[in-house]
């Protein structure tokens, strides 16, 4: 184990230190145990961390033995990340509350948590209409056989529809869930649980035994949409969960894809609404992987093409040069393009730098006329 291993734990077990604040001391600190042995005044230089806070940082400090408290702590949990894990997810320590410790169950795919396969979520209301239920298995059982994972979260309704559809097409499937790894919650769900954990992941941020709590399931939320480049609504009432993620998913970056239907079906007016604010139309399984940037083959336990093109003989690969007043860390990224579109993430793997910084680099080459964005997380040159 390293020694920051057993601060997040230390450090998350203090009252009102919560995922924000954790993170900002990681950041000030560059290491969480480093910060736990800091002084009271370096502690309160971080943001966020007033009076109140340190009152309870300091009574935290003086009663818990962060050696103890982990091996106690692992008896119970053995399974579980730190942001200091390589293994954690890279784009979940991207959003603002990254999970300090995430408990997991089942199959571990490091390509997932490296961001090399795609994630997508896809979520809506525990009381759906049958026309939702068919379009989360059809939507659920296309993305699996063209080599996306699907995540959602184990809440009756489509997001058991969608997991289950995702293992009966030979994909795989996260669970995020707002109990511990080990609570079964809806109990109908025991043996759906049981098969993601031979097939995918079942994950969640609270430790085993952790029942269902109302006011888990919000910020369960917040790690489906961290989880996923894109977060597809199926049905969803105006007052939904599932709008949180959009929500989410939204505040992180991510496309949003919604479902439509009658204005007359209360369980689709959600999915109205997310559209009139901007989200994507699903109209077709076609054009949905079009946006996504998946390419449909004949051949559908093919995996997702992730950087389409044409074979080398009719179109050999020159990649796009720079103008010569192009600032550098602009033009790095610029090189990588060639006359086919990229995904955001296979440049965020390429560059092998934050996905913040990688936004902003496209932002500046958009702004300047070099590259355009097209629907799916996708970037051109011009």
């Amino acid at each position: 184990m390293t020694d920051d291993r057993v601060y997040w734990l230390a450090w998350s077990s203090i009252a009102g230190v919560g995922p924000i604040s954790l993170k900002r001391l990681y950041q000030h600190f560059g290491s969480v145990a480093v910060a736990w042995n800091a002084s009271a005044s370096a502690i309160a230089e971080v943001a966020g961390f007033g009076k109140k806070l340190m009152v309870a940082v300091q009574e935290g400090r003086s009663q818990i033995n962060p050696e103890a408290l982990f091996t106690e702590h692992i008896q119970k949990n053995p399974f579980f990340w730190t942001p200091s894990d390589p293994e954690y997810p890279r784009f979940l320590w991207e959003i603002p509350s990254p999970p300090p410790l995430l408990y997991y169950e089942g199959k571990v795919n490091l390509g997932e948590n490296q961001g090399n396969i795609p994630t997508v979520a896809i979520v809506g209301t525990r009381n759906p209409t049958d026309h939702g239920r068919r379009w989360a298995r059809r939507l659920s059982t296309l993305l699996a056989q063209q080599g996306f994972t699907i995540v959602s979260g184990m809440a009756e309704g489509i997001d058991g529809e969608a997991h289950q559809s995702c293992l009966k097409a030979g994909g795989r499937t996260i669970a995020v869930l707002g109990t511990g790894v080990d609570v079964v919650y809806p109990s109908r769900h025991r043996q759906l649980q049981a098969d993601i954990q031979k097939q995918g992941l079942v994950i969640s941020e609270h430790p085993a035994a952790t029942q269902p709590n109302k006011a888990h399931f919000p910020s369960r939320n917040r790690i489906i949409a961290g989880l996923s480049r894109a977060t597809i609504v199926i049905e969803a009432p105006e007052r939904s969960g599932s709008l949180i993620t959009a929500s989410y998913a939204n505040e992180f970056g991510g496309d949003i894809y919604a479902l439509p239907n009658s204005p007359d079906i209360a369980a689709a007016r959600g999915c109205l609404q997310l559209i009139h604010q901007g989200a994507e139309i699903i109209v077709s399984e076609e054009k949905l992987l079009e946006m996504l940037g998946a390419i449909p083959t004949t051949n559908q336990s093919a995996p997702v093409n992730l950087s389409p093109s044409l074979p080398p003989e009719t179109s050999p690969v020159v990649n796009a040069a720079p103008p010569a007043n192009l600032e550098p860390r602009l033009a790095q990224v610029y090189q990588l393009f060639n006359r086919e579109p990229l995904l955001f993430d296979i440049i965020v793997q390429k560059m092998q730098i934050p996905t913040s910084e990688v936004a902003g680099i496209l932002l500046e080459l958009e702004l300047i006329g070099l590259v355009t964005q097209l629907p799916g997380m996708r970037y051109q040159k011009t």
